[in-house]
């Protein structure tokens, strides 16, 4: 039986798709709002060429949420390889063309999704078009969010913050009224800097967090980023995002707790990442702390377990 519970997940990226595939098991009431701060890719190249606002998360979480068979979700995904639509995906393309036909780029997401048949509402945080950069420790900044997780700037170079240009877009008043109305507000998984933090730089949706009722999770990453979160612990994470946002951010953490195959270690450890320190200590007078197996290892890759994660989120929930 599906449960009633309203659920906005706030993010970007892989993070936010996978787990919106194992929430839309557990209830249909499901809001995902998402970044727009990309400029890499396909989503860089549409965003240069017809100046709308990247589309490459967005079709993932309507990909995601979409009551279609397997096919039709495989063929949005399909990318081009050669000519001139090499690199784009179909569904990319598809956003495209909706975005023409339509006043706002939430306009253009409404009307594909209900070609798709979404389940629940996908948004983007804002219509503006913003660019993320970052401040380093030792003063440097690095502009789009396509150049921060590549930067190396020797001893020093942490991410001090990040902010965007133009500061404080006006957001989507889909996302807020979601966020007020929300049983639960999850944040992640997903790249720190990139993906959660650039939705709570947006006017308005830090505060509507904080004034919602709603349990606040923060799903943290399992591996550490090169580039944006080397040597992080969870605490860290968590103080990052209090720290673009407001002290008390999330009542509760989710984090991994299964060994991570040796082999999958190694090879992170070779690109700068590592597994993400649970230093529970530092952070368990201050929020719930949930720990559990929910990892997935697909093509060498660390993932989150979607069904697991899902799950331990609408047990939250329903509390």
């Amino acid at each position: 039986m599906l449960s009633d519970k309203k659920i906005v997940v706030i993010g970007g990226g892989t993070g936010l798709s996978t787990i919106l595939k194992g929430l839309k098991l557990h209830t249909h009431n499901i809001t995902a709002v998402v970044t727009v701060a990309d400029d890499g890719g396909s989503s860089g190249a549409l965003r240069g060429e017809l100046g709308m606002l990247p589309p490459g998360d967005v079709r993932n979480c309507i990909s995601a949420l979409a009551e279609i068979d397997g096919e039709t979700a495989e063929i949005l995904n399909f990318r081009f390889k050669e000519g001139s639509l090499k690199g784009h995906t179909l569904g990319n393309i598809i956003l495209a063309a909706f975005n023409e036909m339509s006043a706002s780029f939430d306009e253009a997401v409404r009307r594909f999704s209900a070609v798709a048949g979404v389940i629940g509402a996908v948004y983007p945080v804002t219509n503006e078009s913003v660019q993320l950069a970052a401040r380093l420790k030792n003063g440097d900044i690095i502009e789009g969010e396509s150049h921060i997780g590549f930067h190396r700037s020797g001893p020093g170079s942490g991410i001090e913050h990040v902010f965007l240009k133009p500061e404080k877009p006006k957001a989507v008043k889909g996302v807020i009224n979601a966020i007020k109305e929300a049983d639960a507000v999850v944040l992640g998984p997903g790249s720190l800097y990139t993906s959660i933090i650039p939705n709570l730089l947006v006017d308005g949706v830090a505060e509507a967090v904080k004034e919602s009722n709603a349990i606040k999770i923060y799903v943290c990453n399992i591996m550490s980023q090169a580039g944006e979160t080397e040597g992080y612990t969870v605490s860290d994470h968590l103080e990052a995002i209090e720290k673009h946002s407001y002290r008390g951010i999330a009542d509760a953490i989710i984090i991994n707790d299964a060994p991570i195959p040796e082999g999958i270690r190694e090879r992170y450890a070779a690109e700068n990442a590592c597994e993400v320190k649970a230093d529970i200590a530092a952070i368990e007078d201050r929020c719930a702390v949930v720990k559990g197996n929910l990892l997935l290892v697909q093509n060498e890759k660390i993932r989150h377990n979607f069904s697991r994660l899902a799950r331990t989120v609408m047990k939250l929930t329903e509390r």
